[in-house]
């Protein structure tokens, strides 16, 4: 049998495949959130992406959990002070017009032109719940990123970054640089993100990753040190939530990994272990 035509295109489309899962939860009754926007975003492409892929569908209950860790942190951290939010490769996240959020707060979107440009022709008629801007920004071109960073650290004093689904695609010496250029500015207060073990990184090389390898957009950052890589360069981590006890805790995975989720949970160091989870940061100012 001849393997499944190629449907990704180029690392832009995976945002389409996390919207099916963000729209097929919305529609359960028990929903953890409720993205109405999801199903458009996603479109027709979005759905032959996620039946395509090889296990494309496997691990909706990751991204569902994810989605929902995500949110918990963010709504949290707003209520703490947070004045500005910077979504780094936002893709199609609809959180400024799904979610409830102060009028003042600022939420800027960065990412490639074209995703940028297909969500607000979806997105045209929508109001956004908050004070949206979007930046069309290559996040690889170090140079052209900086000044960026440098003017929104002019214009609020308690800014966290959102870096959903992007760590993964990129280098360790990229997220070094990105780590670095962050914490270069007071302001950058908080950083949520998520991060995989190495174990769970070769497993998902050597199924999904295979085809996104292809187009350009292969997986790479799965650090031995998990959450603590971060330490040394100006970021520690204050909570981290697993996405499978959290998925456990709502019954969304499949029966035989509801099973490992009774596990204890392994802190630190991950190893060969499949784990991932969302990490919420915060900038330790190394010159005290």
């Amino acid at each position: 049998m001849s393997e499944p035509a190629m449907v990704v295109r180029n690392i832009s489309d995976t945002a389409r495949w996390a919207a099916v899962f963000r729209a097929n939860e919305t529609q359960r009754p028990d929903a953890l959130f409720r993205d109405p926007y999801a199903a458009r975003l996603a479109g027709a492409l979005g759905v032959d992406i996620a039946n395509t892929l090889p296990h494309g569908n496997s691990y909706a209950w990751a991204w569902v959990a994810r989605t929902y860790l995500f949110d918990q942190f963010i709504l949290h951290e707003i209520q703490q002070g947070v004045d500005m939010v910077i979504n780094l490769a936002a893709g199609l996240d609809a959180r400024p017009y799904r979610m409830q959020l102060p009028p003042a707060l600022q939420w800027v979107e960065i990412d490639l032109p074209e995703i940028l440009t297909y969500k607000e022709a979806i997105l045209a008629g929508e109001n956004p719940t908050c004070r949206l801007e979007r930046i069309c920004l290559d996040l690889s071109d170090v140079e052209a990123r900086k000044p960026v960073f440098a003017e929104f650290a002019g214009r609020a004093t308690k800014i966290m970054v959102l870096t959903e689904g992007l760590l993964i695609y990129l280098e360790s010496s990229q997220v070094i640089a990105l780590a670095k250029d962050l914490a270069g500015h007071p302001q950058f207060r908080r950083w949520i993100l998520d991060m995989h073990s190495p174990g769970l990184l070769r497993l998902m090389q050597r199924t999904t990753g295979k085809q996104l390898s292809q187009v350009g957009a292969p997986f790479k950052f799965g650090p031995r040190e998990g959450p603590q890589f971060l330490e040394s360069y100006g970021w520690r981590a204050v909570e981290v939530q697993g996405l499978l006890k959290t998925a456990a805790r709502f019954k969304r995975p499949p029966f035989g990994l509801r099973l490992l989720s009774r596990l204890p949970e392994k802190k630190g160091v991950q190893g060969s272990r499949p784990w991932s989870g969302v990490c919420l940061f915060e900038r330790v100012d190394r010159h005290k």
